[in-house]
């Protein structure tokens, strides 16, 4: 088939096609640009979501710690310790209380009548409490404890000596009216602590 059209016509007409051809490679850029401006925009959108949810998300964990009392549950898991530490220091020294009585009983005076004792948190003392017939026998008491010859205690101090000569007293308190307390320091090498006896052998 002939094309008898003039040049300028043709001419007109492919550069319409061109036309046409690059009007839809523009478009499909554009949306294409569109698309990626879109998905960028949701990440951003979805990131700023996530950084959020994971801020509440602390700032409720944080919340729900203090309500639960951390602080005072460490303090008191703190104190526990303390305690288990000192129940171990005590083990460790595993004073020999039936040899440690069996002495005290020897150096008491006929006057006095042993009351309480104590064993210091350090372990390497005592505290003895007796009930004394008068200040002469809780004095005698505290002599007996610091004699050498008994191996118990390289020193004993009075700490109080309190008498009662109410006469309204009865019974064993009209007896012994003096209430003496006595700090005693263990001797270094003396047989009533199991750690020295272990070494003895």
């Amino acid at each position: 088939m002939i094309n008898l059209l003039p040049t300028e016509l043709k001419d007109s007409y492919r550069y319409a096609h061109r036309n046409t051809s690059l009007l839809r490679w523009v478009i499909a850029l554009v949306v294409g640009m569109a698309g990626l401006f879109g998905l960028s925009t949701a990440g951003l959108i979805y990131m700023q979501q996530t950084t959020r949810t994971y801020a509440n998300q602390a700032s409720s964990a944080q919340t729900s710690l203090q309500q639960q009392n951390l602080s005072g549950t460490q303090a008191q898991v703190k104190s526990i310790s303390g305690s288990l530490q000192l129940a171990v220091q005590v083990l460790s020294k595993e004073v020999l209380f039936s040899k440690l009585f069996t002495q005290l009983a020897a150096v008491m005076p006929s006057n006095a009548v042993l009351t309480d004792l104590n064993i210091t948190q350090a372990q390497t003392a005592v505290n003895v409490t007796a009930d004394t017939t008068d200040y002469n026998a809780a004095t005698q008491l505290q002599v007996n404890l610091a004699d050498p010859n008994n191996k118990i205690f390289s020193r004993a101090d009075i700490v109080s000596i309190t008498c009662n000569t109410s006469t309204s007293q009865t019974g064993l308190a009209a007896h012994y009216p003096c209430v003496v307390s006595i700090r005693a320091l263990f001797a270094t090498n003396n047989p009533f602590l199991l750690i020295n006896d272990k070494a003895a052998q």
